[in-house]
């Protein structure tokens, strides 16, 4: 094999290791250089009483992506669940909300399981819905706050289907419905 090709590789395969037990501590500088906490050392840039903030995704390879970003710090791998009902909800609608901004109807946002999660600050992807991907099980809801919770460490997407959503649930990879 190539050696370019082995170092192209293994470079992937390390970027794309799950972000593992976040250790960061915004009061100990040191704790949030790693790559998974970049969301963290984003996070406390935001002004302190704002709650929820938007970032373009930084990876060139996602030019289209969007994210919505708590400005406050989680245990763990910040997931949905360390969240209040009432926190849910405002992410959730924020994140539809700027989803409709910019691609209108054909919106789709994405909350990635724990298990391929590379941050570990609580973030949902915001883009526009890959065509022709619907399929497998869902649960249609009419409101955000009915979006489900999942409990078991996966993830979900969630996209319109006239004036309801559909939510996916069940998947760890599911920021991939949406276009790079």
């Amino acid at each position: 094999m190539q050696p370019l090709l082995v170092l192209f590789l293994i470079t992937s395969w390390v970027a794309a290791q799950p972000a593992g037990p976040c250790h960061c501590d915004p009061s100990k500088p040191e704790t949030m250089q790693d790559r998974q906490c970049s969301l963290c050392r984003e996070a406390e840039k935001q002004p302190g009483e704002m709650e929820l903030f938007y970032l373009k995704d930084n990876n060139p390879r996602k030019p289209n992506r969007w994210l919505v970003l708590t400005r406050r710090h989680a245990d763990g791998l910040g997931g949905l669940g360390q969240l209040t009902a009432k926190e849910r909800t405002a992410i959730w609608t924020a994140a539809i909300k700027k989803a409709k901004e910019l691609w209108g109807e054909e919106w789709g946002v994405a909350y990635n399981g724990d298990v391929v999660r590379t941050q570990c600050h609580m973030h949902l992807h915001i883009g526009k819905l890959l065509g022709g991907i619907e399929g497998g099980k869902f649960v249609v809801v009419s409101r955000v706050e009915d979006i489900p919770l999942p409990k078991d460490g996966t993830g979900l997407w969630v996209h319109p289907d006239g004036k309801r959503m559909h939510v996916h649930l069940n998947e760890q990879i599911c920021e991939t419905v949406l276009l790079r």
